[in-house]
């Protein structure tokens, strides 16, 4: 409603000393003040804050967090400023830049069977954590899945990323994306790459919709935006963001070439590309030939069992019989490989960064 009002209230014990602080150092606008002749209540507004401050007040002073383009030009170049009445100021970057951690390499086998609990999440998803570790903050797999279909409770939102990548495994969901036309069914074997800071709404999904989620860093803020409505009546597919373009790629017609390793084809996503070799993204089926012995120099190396069995042999560790729903990290350097494989095994695995070599034996 136009006419509602919402203030914060902060104590003091001297208004006077307030009020050329909230003034002129905070730079906010003094819209109140009573009663005249010994003012003790006094209301200021600005960077999106009205704040009520009254002498006597018996909440604790707390802390106020400013965020600003230029945390340099503000409030003379401070970053943490108390103010008299007691108030904490901190003087952040409105839009800081994506940190990315240092990744904790580690070999990481995640089962299905071990019964990982299911997180609520955003918008009434649930979350599967798929390494638990996270590899030092470096990045976040997830399986997400919407039991129940319909409708989905979703705003328009962005994520503050460096990689993001949604890819179907059972079901259907429907997402609508800035600059992209019209909504976009994504079905098994379908994937999206969502590069930084796109806006996008999830729509609609079946029952029992299923997906894999990786995001790069581990933790990254994702923002509503309140004020763009999609789909855009523009159409961009050419457009970039922080140097990534948006990628809808399907499993239909896909085409199939040896793999990296001996005794398996892939198909490519087109992700190394569209992603200028940030991320690399391809599914695996069985092949011809035995498989052997490999060790790889990538950062990141994930992978998730999508359908069938396969064994996973790494030097000095008990073989894993993997099923359906397992994922595993293999660290850069250590020798493993992907063995009987059955009929119908399909992987689906992720390399950060897109290209990388592979030494067989």
């Amino acid at each position: 409603m136009s006419d509602t009002i919402a203030e914060m209230r902060l104590p003091t014990k001297e208004l006077r000393d307030d009020i050329p602080f909230y003034t002129k150092r905070l730079g906010m606008r003094l819209d109140m003040i009573y009663p005249a002749d010994d003012p003790s209540t006094a209301v200021f507004s600005g960077h999106g804050l009205r704040l009520r401050i009254e002498k006597g007040a018996p909440e604790a002073p707390g802390t106020l967090r400013i965020l600003t383009e230029d945390p340099e030009g503000f409030a003379g170049g401070e970053r943490v400023l108390v103010a008299p009445n007691g108030t904490r100021i901190e003087i952040e970057e409105r839009n800081p830049p994506v940190v990315m951690p240092k990744t904790e390499h580690a070999f990481v086998v995640r089962r299905l069977a071990d019964q990982a609990p299911w997180i609520i999440g955003r918008a009434g998803m649930q979350y599967r954590d798929l390494i638990p570790s996270r590899l030092g903050g470096s990045i976040i797999a997830s399986h997400i899945r919407i039991p129940d279909g319909g409708p989905v409770p979703d705003m328009v939102h962005y994520h503050k990323v460096g990689f993001q990548l949604i890819f179907c495994v059972n079901g259907w969901v429907d997402v609508v994306y800035e600059d992209q036309g019209p909504k976009m069914r994504l079905t098994p074997g379908d994937c999206f790459i969502q590069p930084p800071e796109i806006r996008h709404r999830v729509l609609e999904a079946s029952d029992n919709v299923q997906v894999i989620e990786i995001g790069v860093p581990a933790e990254h803020v994702t923002e509503i935006d309140h004020e763009m409505t999609l789909p855009t009546p523009q159409l961009r597919p050419e457009r970039e963001w922080q140097g990534q373009r948006f990628v809808y790629n399907t499993a239909a017609g896909a085409e199939w070439a040896l793999f990296r390793l001996p005794g398996y084809v892939a198909r490519d996503t087109t992700i190394a590309a569209n992603t200028k070799g940030v991320a690399g993204v391809m599914v695996v089926r069985r092949g011809e030939g035995a498989p052997q012995w490999a060790t790889h120099d990538t950062d990141i190396l994930f992978t998730y069992v999508m359908e069938g069995d396969v064994t996973l042999e790494g030097e000095g560790k008990e073989p894993y019989r993997l099923t359906k729903g397992d994922a595993f990290v293999i660290p850069p350097g250590m020798k493993t490989r992907l063995s009987d494989p059955s009929a119908e095994m399909e992987l689906l695995e992720v390399s950060l960064p897109g290209v990388f070599g592979t030494v067989l034996g």
